[in-house]
Order: C-alpha cells, then structure tokens, then sequence
C-alpha cells in the first residue's frame, strides 16, 4: 500500500448497536400497554443491530431470488430459490413472532408488540417482510370462513419457519401471500377477469392470470375470481393433499426496482384448486380485510426506512468532520438532521398510536376501529409518500459515501418508493379517504375527536383543524383535492400526537413547521425557533 493512502476522516461501521434503544418507539410501547414487551424488543433489537444480521440483509439482496419452473427431467416444479440467509432472516422473524402470532396471543398490546418488532427487524431487510406481513394479514381475511381459519391459524402463527413445499396438513408453519393485481385492471380490483368454476367436492377450480404476485414461495394464496353470484375470494394451496402441485404457474420473476430479495412473479392459474373464503359474491370485501392490515405494515415499513436513513446520517455527522468541526455541530447540517427526525418521529408516533387502536379495536372497541380506519388510510398515503423524500435526504447527508452501494443507503433508496405502491398507490389512498368518511360519518367524527383532544394546547394545531373543516366542508371538490385532503389530515393528526405525547420542542418545531407554514420546500428549512439540538437529541445515536 503506498505510504500516502492514510485513512482519516472516515466514519465506522455502524454495526453491533441496539436499534430497540429508540426514545418515541419506546414511549409508544408503554402509552400502549405494550411494556410487558420491551425485553423481547431489546432481545430482537440487539440481534437486528449485529454485524451478523446485517450482513444476512446485504447477501439476501445482492443475491436475488432465481425462479425454478422445471426440474431437470421436466417437470414443472415452481419454485423460488433464495439465498441461505433469506431463510436466515425468515426463520428469525417466525421464531420472534412477528408473523401471525399476535392473533393467538391472549395478551394486551400484541398487535402494538408485534408492530414495534417488525419495525425493528425490518432494518435488516425489507424484501423478507413481505410474506411476514401478509402472513400476519391473512389472519382476519381468513375468518370469514371461521372452520378454514381455525385449521390454519396455529400454523401461521408458529415460530418453527417451514420452507418446505409440502401440503399445508404436513407443515410445522405456513406463509400465505396475496395475488390480486391483474394486468387490465390493475387497482381497480372490479375488472378482474379471473374465474372461479365450483366442482362437486366444493372446491373451485380457477384460471386466469395474476400480473403482480408477490412472495410465490407462500405455501398459499388469497386471491379474488369472478363466480356466476361475482367477486368471490378463494384460498389456493401451493401444494395439494396428495403432494402433488397445485396448477399455480410462476411464468417469470419481476425485475424489479428494489425489494430484491423478495421474489414478485407474474402467474397463471391454470384450472388451480382453490377454497372459497367467505361469501361467494362478497370476495372484495372479504380479501380487503386483509389489505387494510397489510396497509399497515406498509406503514410500518415506511416508519423504520425513514428511521435506518436518519440514523445512518446522525452517524455519518457526528463522527465526519469538516472545515474543522463534526458535522453534526454544524448549525445548517443540525437544521436538516432536526427536520427529519422530526419526520421520523411523527411516523412512529402515528405508527405506534395505530397499533394501539388496532389491539383495542379487536378487543371491541367500535370507536377505537372507526377511528383506525380513517387513521390508517390517511396515515398510509402520507408516511408512505414521505418516506421517500426522508431518504434520499439522508443520504445526501453521508455526500458521495451515501452513493456508493457499501454504505447501504442506495439500497435503502430503492426501498423507500415501494410502500407507497404496495396494497394501493397514492390516489387510491387518497380516494379510500373520501370513500371511508362518505361510507362512515361516524368514523370521521373519531378522527375529529382523537385530533381533538389536543385543542388549546397549540393556536397553530387550533387553526389547522378549522381549516380542515373547511376543507372537508367543500363536498364538490373533495375528490379533486383528495391528496390535499389527505395530507391534511394525516399532518394534524401527527401534530396533535406531538403535542400530547412528544417532547415540546418536538411538537412546536413539528407546528411551525408543518402546519404553519414555517418551512421550505426541502428539508433543513426549519425556523430559527426551533430547539434542534433537544430534537435530534431524541434520535438514536450509537458509540460503535
């Protein structure tokens, strides 16, 4: 090596660190009534955090999936082969219960637990979350036929993982994935051309084509296919009872921009054997149950790319110096660090606050589910779009470093448009907003009421509900302006969970901000009242 390649100025790895030692998520858990959970998070964290899984999370990327369609002889076989560690990772997530577990756990604040787990795991890798998630989802979907859940739920929420393509009745574990998308209709689910023909055992044969199937390896699938009575909802094993394959055809993997260790495929349902799930006629109902708790883990996953990319620039800050000072005490780079970790909390706030309305919620708490189903799909357009923007502003803030795929933020990068795609693209989150407060009144009145309980605590979050009203009030061109509408909401939702549960500095940084028009249009653009070093104090921060 020649004698002038010193290295200095370079920042450490950022490895072997707890990612449960997180100030707003650890907050959250105990507002609640999910504190009987922080010594499995601490647990998850730790391991999340170590050279090891990291690396379990880099392999399972650089090396994609690779779809098998025959066996040497020629017969077709469908199969995904994945990385070792891919299974690495699976196996993790099933034994620390973040599949389907928390519907079995008789236990406050599973669902809440369960959301602040995944949350931390998913800061190894976002690809094998997927089938994780939609496993977990399958759950209330699947009791619409309460006899097909009772069969299968054990399984799904078994901690022993289970690639093997095995018929459902021999497995220790199942995933079950979702096939909905078709390449006519894409979103609009009702021009679905997929049939459903019943056979005198009961079961239903069903051909068409899937354009989008993500997570092909699931042992099963819940998919939508059209019935003499309509849209119906079917569960299609990959594998039958006599071992045989199910006529499930993987035509080829989707290339796509990133989620690359999660394999997507393109399928054909050639005459496959399938179980109806609910009523027949009713299937987009049924199966949207599931999509409404996928929408969270989108939620969820967009929480944690925003937290991975605001941790690594805090890293890169305090340890990089330039023009004779750490970055991190730089005033301007403060100023941007602060705008999104102020991003970042009020996603893991309205994340966590979620996750509690989903526990109550399922323990019969109707007000708790109205208020959820407005809180989600506001919540689930506006994390998920800002996600985006919090990551490619992290990584700006490592500068070239941040551009090389070694630092980890490329990747990152690649990540952070999916969840805004997945289970539902921008207009149609922003639409499920118009159509949840059309269908339901009374579920905006519970959004009104949750944003409500911070009234007089701050004239700026005072003045942005009346203009809310007012926005709502204009019902001739609520559909026009449904993203601002949605945005809306979800920022005066954030503002009120500051202001009741965060940190004042926080709050009134995230007031002036964001609902008093106190800001640029990038990040870093926070007025001079804002308390920054009491806001990126709030930020993880890791002596490795």
């Amino acid at each position: 090596m020649p004698t002038n390649h010193a290295v200095t100025n370079q920042v450490p790895p950022l490895v072997d660190y707890n990612v449960a030692d997180d100030v707003p998520l650890l907050e959250g858990l105990h507002r609640e009534n999910a504190d009987w959970a922080a010594g499995e998070l601490q647990s998850l964290g730790e391991l999340a955090g170590s050279e090891q899984a990291q690396e379990w999370g880099r392999l399972a990327n650089e090396c994609s999936p690779v779809l098998r369609t025959h066996d040497p002889v020629g017969h077709r076989i469908d199969e995904v082969e994945f990385h070792p560690h891919y299974h690495s990772l699976m196996a993790t997530a099933a034994e620390r219960g973040l599949n389907a577990a928390a519907w079995l756990r008789q236990q406050p604040g599973t669902h809440t637990a369960r959301i602040a787990k995944t949350f931390v795991w998913a800061q190894t890798d976002a690809g094998h979350m997927c089938p994780v998630n939609m496993s977990y989802s399958a759950v209330p979907a699947l009791r619409h036929s309460p006899e097909i859940a009772a069969r299968y739920e054990k399984q799904l929420a078994s901690p022993l993982y289970d690639p093997r393509p095995n018929p459902l009745s021999a497995k220790h574990s199942l995933l079950f994935g979702m096939s909905m998308t078709e390449k006519q209709g894409g979103s609009d689910l009702r021009a679905n051309s997929t049939s459903a023909t019943p056979t005198a055992d009961g079961t239903y044969l069903i051909t068409g084509h899937k354009w989008f199937t993500s997570a092909p390896m699931s042992d099963a699938f819940l998919t939508v296919a059209r019935t003499t009575n309509g849209m119906s909802c079917f569960l299609l094993p990959r594998v039958l009872l006599d071992g045989s394959r199910n006529a499930i055809h993987f035509q080829r993997l989707k290339n796509k921009l990133g989620n690359r260790s999660n394999a997507s495929a393109e399928v054909e349902y050639d005459q496959a054997v399938g179980e109806l799930i609910g009523e027949e006629g009713r299937g987009l109902r049924t199966i949207m149950q599931m999509v409404n708790y996928s929408r969270l883990g989108c939620l969820m996953m967009s929480a944690a790319f925003m937290r991975k990319g605001l941790v690594r620039a805090m890293h890169h800050a305090r340890h990089r110096k330039a023009f004779g000072s750490a970055l991190v005490d730089t005033p301007l780079m403060r100023n941007v660090l602060s705008d999104l970790a102020l991003e970042s909390e009020a996603a893991i706030t309205l994340m966590m606050r979620l996750a509690g309305a989903t526990d109550r919620a399922n323990e019969g708490d109707e007000d708790e589910a109205k208020f959820r189903r407005v809180g989600l799909a506001v919540g689930k357009y506006w994390v998920c779009k800002r996600a985006q923007h919090v990551v490619g502003e992290a990584l700006e803030c490592l500068g070239g470093n941040g551009y090389v795929e070694d630092s980890g933020m490329p990747r990152l990068y690649r990540e952070a448009p999916l969840q805004s795609v997945w289970e539902g693209s921008g207009n149609v989150a922003a639409l499920d907003v118009l159509r949840v407060i059309k269908r339901s009144p009374a579920s905006l009145d519970a959004f009104l009421a949750e944003v409500k309980l911070a009234q007089g605590a701050d004239p700026r979050l005072d003045a942005a509900v009346l203009s809310l009203t007012e926005l709502l009030a204009d019902a001739e061109n609520l559909e026009f302006a449904a993203r601002r509408l949605a945005e809306r909401m979800a920022l005066v939702l954030q503002g009120s969970l500051l202001v009741r549960f965060s940190e004042p500095a926080v709050a009134d940084a995230f007031c002036a901000s964001r609902l008093d028009a106190d800001w640029g249009a990038v990040f870093g653009t926070l007025g001079r009242a804002a308390n920054t070093k009491a806001i990126v104090k709030r930020v993880p921060t890791y002596d490795v």
